[in-house]
């Protein structure tokens, strides 16, 4: 299930970060404008100086030089002070508008894909990866176009004061700043590998929390502890090494800056001491040395926010390019009569790799009225559904929902039509209003108390401390199996559906509760197409028509008395399974 990141060609990394970076570009370029002037009042503070030490010489006063180069400090101080925080604050409106894009991206993606990936994963990508994005599509933009710019000016101005002393600190700049280029790869490579390793600790995390209590009935606190601590020592480890990097990078820059410091002291000294430069040329010559440290390690800078985040947006990219459903929308007007189905020789699998799970699946229910699909596990009755859905494509035949391809149906329409309760009967972090309102927000106080009876949920809602505005707990932890299969049923049944898909809806209710939710699904197949798979005999022999499904095939359709005459596994079904699932106090 883990996916490893590809290396973006560099053209479509900047065109990646341009995109992020294009709706925010005239407020960088303020930023970067408020941050040039800041280090042009720098580039003036060692003209300053040479001026002054000129005046020690002589009488004239020093102090209109003295408030000068106190004003510049001042001013570029506050200027760029101006400039940091008009970046900052662009930095995080990227990375808000990044995880808006993704978040909505991820939650329009197939169920395949979704399939195919950790969840962890996807997780990490709208958290840590985003992060990394704010500092190259802001941070290092400005330190290129202004490290560029002021080092450009700098060295412009060095020259103009000694070519010699200039040819000597460029000369000793390109020698060492040659290891700079060197390891930047390195950089990107070892990020790329600990964003990973970040992913692995959220799948890992997320695996724990979601059995939380099967990790700790199964006392298996201390592997899951060491599957999330070995993910986090491989983020630690690749953690490491971009920083080992990243060190040599910032050292070279140092030691590129002492070294020249050293050859232009002494050739420096020695050109003063022949009388073909001034002292006050040395020291300011000097201060602008020491003064291209900033622009150089602002160039430093961004070389390396971009092997970062060039990692991270891979990483985005990779996202972005998972395929997702057409964009939902607001269902149109739905038809008030019950739904029919058919399908017509079908064929599906997950992927192309896999084995085929239907092999020429044919069915009709017109619809109203109950159909229960039974067979073996393994048979295909579950992914009969996902196929309703169009949470799968079919890789063959047709799928009809009214006579029309389900293909042709707008998404939302289709999915308008259907409610649907999952094996597991899902229940969401948050109050027990917010899932029964999940899929039908508009519902009014009185629809959802009239499903509440339905579902026999009322006795429940009067127990809680705050009724309705009471918390489930995550994925519904505080309340019990069978009520968190009530609610699952209650939140589709509020959605009036025309097609109901109730996938082993009773699985987890005691006989007592089975018994009124089963009076209820058939009171309401008089008006709505339901569609059970079903274990239980009780609900079975309540079907209207029954479908047997065997290794991916329709082996079968008819009555319970008909099948059990006509049909060897059926009959063999209804005598242990069915007969077992139904005795006396099972759930």
């Amino acid at each position: 299930m883990k996916q490893s990141t590809e290396k973006l060609p560099a053209r479509e990394t900047w065109r990646a970060l341009y995109r992020h970076f294009r709706p925010h570009r005239w407020i960088v370029a303020l930023g970067a404008l408020l941050t040039l002037v800041g280090a042009v009042t720098g580039l003036a503070q060692p003209l300053a100086a040479k001026a002054l030490v000129d005046r020690l010489g002589g009488d004239e006063s020093i102090v209109g030089v003295l408030v000068l180069l106190t004003a510049l400090v001042v001013a570029g101080t506050a200027i760029e002070s101006v400039g940091a925080y008009v970046l900052e604050r662009t930095a995080e409106s990227v990375v808000l508008a990044a995880r808006r894009t993704l978040v909505g991206r991820m939650l329009r993606l197939r169920i395949s894909e979704v399939e195919r990936t950790q969840p962890g994963d996807l997780m990490s990508r709208v958290t840590s990866d985003t992060t990394l994005l704010r500092a190259v599509t802001t941070q290092s933009v400005v330190s290129a176009v202004s490290g560029g710019l002021t080092s450009v000016a700098t060295i412009v101005l060095m020259g103009l004061m000694d070519p010699v002393l200039l040819g000597v600190t460029v000369g000793v700049i390109v020698l060492i700043g040659g290891a700079v280029t060197f390891v930047m790869p390195k950089i990107s490579q070892a990020t790329a590998r600990a964003q990973e390793a970040v992913g692995a600790i959220s799948t890992a995390l997320e695996r724990a929390f979601g059995a939380f209590r099967t990790v700790k009935a199964s006392g298996a606190e201390e592997r899951e502890s060491k599957a999330v601590e070995e993910a986090a020592q491989e983020a630690w480890r690749h953690g490491v090494r971009s920083a080992k990097w990243q060190a040599v990078a910032w050292s070279s820059v140092g030691l590129a800056v002492q070294v020249s410091f050293l050859a232009v002291l002494g050739i420096g000294g020695a050109r003063v001491a022949s009388g073909a430069i001034s002292v006050s040329t040395l020291v300011a010559f000097l201060l602008f040395l020491f003064y291209l440290i900033d622009p150089v390690s602002r160039l430093v800078e961004a070389a390396t926010q971009y092997q970062v985040g060039a990692a991270a947006i891979a990483r985005i990219v990779q996202a972005e390019r998972m395929e997702t459903e057409e964009t939902a929308g607001s269902p149109g007007p739905r038809d008030a009569a019950p739904a029919s189905v058919a399908f017509e020789d079908v064929r599906f699998r997950y992927r192309e790799e896999l084995p085929y799970v239907h092999h020429g699946v044919s069915f009709e229910v017109p619809g109203p009225g109950m159909t229960a699909f039974v067979g073996p596990s393994g048979a295909g009755k579950t992914t009969v559904f996902g196929l309703i859905e169009r949470f799968h494509e079919a890789s063959g035949g047709r799928i009809l929902v009214d006579g029309r391809d389900v293909r042709s149906w707008p998404l939302a329409d289709l999915r308008a039509q259907i409610g649907y309760v999952e094996q597991d009967a899902p229940v969401l972090a948050g109050t027990l209003r917010e899932n029964l309102l999940f899929g039908a927000p508009d519902a009014t106080d009185g629809e959802v108390h009239d499903v509440l009876v339905r579902a026999k949920l009322d006795a429940l809602v009067e127990r809680l401390p705050d009724g309705l505005d009471s918390l489930v707990g995550h994925r519904g932890s505080q309340l019990s199996g069978g009520e968190r299969q009530r609610v699952a049923i209650a939140r589709a049944l509020l959605r009036r559906p025309r097609l109901l898909l109730l996938d082993e809806a009773t699985s987890q209710l005691d006989a007592v509760n089975e018994l009124a939710l089963r009076d209820v699904v058939t009171e309401i197949s008089r008006d709505v197409t339901v569609l059970v798979v079903a274990h239980r005999l009780s609900t079975v022999t309540l079907a209207d028509r029954i479908v047997v499904m065997d290794a991916g095939r329709v082996r079968a359709v008819g009555t319970h008395q008909e099948l059990v005459a006509s049909d060897p596994l059926y009959g063999e079904l209804a005598a242990t399974q069915f007969l077992a699932s139904a005795a006396p106090g099972a759930t």
